[in-house]
């Protein structure tokens, strides 16, 4: 494994991490200023700001445990992609049954001029699962 797919793996780790603490502040630095999320159903989300805004109303509500593992990984120069097996659950802050999505992620990466890699596109192919029946 190269340096940078070391780099890539955890990334997307420490984002999960931080995801599971409710921990904006280190979710932000893994991304672009510019970055733009794809969810099937939704306009794109554009830019590290209206993220944030998202990632704390949400948090409001939910708390996010998330676990992904990575199918494929490629890095070709300053550019990377990441295709990730994933499954996301939202846990009501009031109480409730969960909500768990899974399905497949596509992130494209860049690395900055400081050497670290930054989440530029993401691609969420995420499906609420049904809830088993009785």
């Amino acid at each position: 494994m190269t340096s940078d797919e070391k780099s890539i793996r955890e990334l997307v780790a420490t984002w999960h991490a931080a995801s599971a603490d409710g921990d904006i502040d280190s979710i932000l630095p893994l991304m672009a200023e510019d970055v733009v999320f794809l969810v099937t159903g939704h306009e794109p989300m554009r830019g590290r700001e209206t993220f944030a805004a998202a990632f704390k109303a949400g948090l409001q509500h939910f708390r996010i445990q998330s676990y992904g593992e990575i199918q494929e990984l490629k890095v070709e120069g300053s550019l990377a992609y990441c295709l990730t097996q994933l499954s996301v659950t939202m846990i009501p802050v009031q109480g409730g049954s969960p909500a768990r999505r899974s399905g497949y992620a596509l992130t494209i990466l860049r690395k900055e001029a400081d050497g670290r890699w930054v989440v530029i596109r993401d691609a969420n192919m995420l499906v609420a699962e049904s809830a088993p029946s009785s």
